[in-house]
């Protein structure tokens, strides 16, 4: 089964934003995702359904950008939580989509009480 294709694999942004989205509400202390743009300084937490609102991919000559917009858990550690997030989008994009990674950068929208 590791016999060689000739081609090339395109893979959508929206695709890595939903796999980006999933791996982000499997790490500890993630609330939700968050809108980009927080208005009235308000960070509303979005449906799962509409998690993709909360990542912005795009690509760059280096590889794939990504923006992470988070409410975390209140009481976690915001440095450790962001570590974690970026160590598992990282996992995620490299090791199942096998995308080339430029980085990925965290913005904690929120911090929420946990229900």
């Amino acid at each position: 089964m590791s016999d060689t294709i000739p081609g090339n694999l395109h893979v959508a942004n929206d695709v890595l934003a939903d796999m980006v989205g999933n791996a982000a509400l499997e790490c500890y202390g993630v609330v939700g995702m968050a809108a980009p743009s927080a208005a009235d300084g308000i960070a509303k937490i979005l449906p799962a359904s509409r998690l993709r609102r909360g990542v912005v991919v795009s690509t760059t000559e280096a590889g794939v950008h990504v923006e992470l917009y988070v409410v975390i858990e209140y009481g976690t550690n915001i440095n450790t939580v962001s570590q974690n997030l970026i160590d598992q989008v990282s996992f995620a994009l490299t090791e199942y989509a096998r995308v080339p990674l430029d980085g990925v950068e965290v913005h904690v929208q929120g911090v929420k009480v946990r229900k």
